[in-house]
């Protein structure tokens, strides 16, 4: 497999306070990594380090012309911003076809008369009067205009009730598969990573721990990174 990812020694500090130590990974084309660990952690402090938003020691080395898509954690939209779906997709992308495109690839759109029903609705709306769940699909379209080869998405479940989490997270192994795709996400819900990722990154400050979910992810870890009153649980996700 080929790396599309390196990371070595990566550390950050802020007034004073480290936040990253002396961090390594690598992820390869056709990974699912998902970074895990309690709030405060450094995970979203790592999604801006890697996208070379905010300056770091030791090294990240992205492979050569990779395109990169990103959801960030949250985005809040007041129910009286003008902009309408259709026009903030033109910031970015002026052909309405391959707008439709990508809202039909996260399950905005239909086909025959639904998808003319749809269309009205998500592009002729407004950004703040769509639901929770109808913006965070939006943005994810939003991510893979430009046929990214990389998605990075910052908690994609966050404010999603856990029958939407389930859609998402299935959602999003479906384009992996349709568009060769490598995701690096961050995500509380730890048996959802057990089932849906290839690797994890268990991070508090520091490399907890690295590898396959299945052997790394123990109740010494879930200890380590959370504390001992925080235990495995399920939502018995099928995949």
């Amino acid at each position: 497999m080929t790396d599309i990812l390196n990371v070595k020694n990566l550390s950050i500090i802020r007034n004073d306070h480290s936040i990253i130590d002396d961090l390594s990974f690598d992820v390869q084309k056709g990974e699912t990594l998902a970074i895990i660990g309690p709030n405060g952690a450094g995970k979203t402090t790592l999604l801006r380090a890697i996208l070379g938003l905010i300056q770091y020691k030791g090294t990240v080395t992205w492979k050569r012309g990779v395109k990169i898509g990103y959801v960030p954690q949250r985005l809040f939209i007041e129910n009286d911003v003008p902009l309408t779906t259709k026009e903030f997709f033109n910031i970015k992308q002026k052909d309405t076809t391959k707008i439709i495109n990508v809202l039909e690839a996260v399950g905005l759109s239909g086909k025959s008369t639904e998808l003319k029903d749809t269309e009205k609705h998500i592009l002729n709306n407004k950004l703040g009067n769509l639901s929770g769940g109808e913006l965070q699909r939006v943005l994810i379209a939003w991510s893979l205009l430009g046929d990214p080869d990389i998605l990075l998405y910052d908690e994609p479940t966050s404010g999603v009730d856990i029958a939407g989490e389930e859609t998402v997270y299935t959602m999003l192994e479906k384009l992996k598969k349709d568009r060769g795709l490598t995701i690096i996400l961050i995500s509380h819900e730890i048996e959802i990573v057990r089932h849906f990722t290839t690797t994890v990154l268990c991070l508090n400050k520091e490399k907890v721990c690295y590898g396959a979910p299945q052997e790394v992810i123990t109740q010494k870890t879930i200890d380590k990174l959370f504390g001992e009153e925080v235990g495995f649980y399920g939502h018995n996700h099928k995949f």
